[in-house]
């Protein structure tokens, strides 16, 4: 097969209709395993965030607080990790728990240790 050009590629871009435009799209991220999504909509975002703050922070357990096995419970729940990982890490304070998440992800971790008593951070 011979090598086309990119004037010859887009001269038959050119000729197609829209329909055929979308089958080709189609067919391309489906070989290539990729998507045509605008990068331009998810950039503007990304700019905005940049403004206000910072987009990855990390989650940082201070104090357990009163209630220790809903602390353990709740690190369990956010990391993954088994019950004696979990304990391991409540009982080495001050831990990090999660690092390079979003600040919205790290508010909503924050609200669950903070429910089970535990004195959270957010760096």
């Amino acid at each position: 097969m011979a090598k086309l050009t990119n004037e010859e590629i887009i001269a038959a871009v050119k000729e197609m209709t829209v329909v055929e435009l979308n089958d080709l799209v189609k067919a391309i991220e489906e070989e290539f395993g990729v998507t045509a999504a605008a990068p331009v909509a998810a950039a503007a975002p990304a700019e905005e965030e940049t403004a206000k703050g910072p987009t990855e922070v990390t989650l940082t357990l201070k104090a357990v607080g009163m209630n220790k096995v809903a602390t353990i419970k709740a690190v369990q729940a956010i990391t993954g990790l088994g019950l004696m990982d979990a304990k391991k890490l409540v009982d080495a304070v001050p831990s990090v728990i999660k690092e390079h998440i979003s600040p919205v992800e790290a508010e909503e971790h924050k609200k669950a240790l903070v429910a089970a008593g535990a004195e959270v951070e957010i760096k």
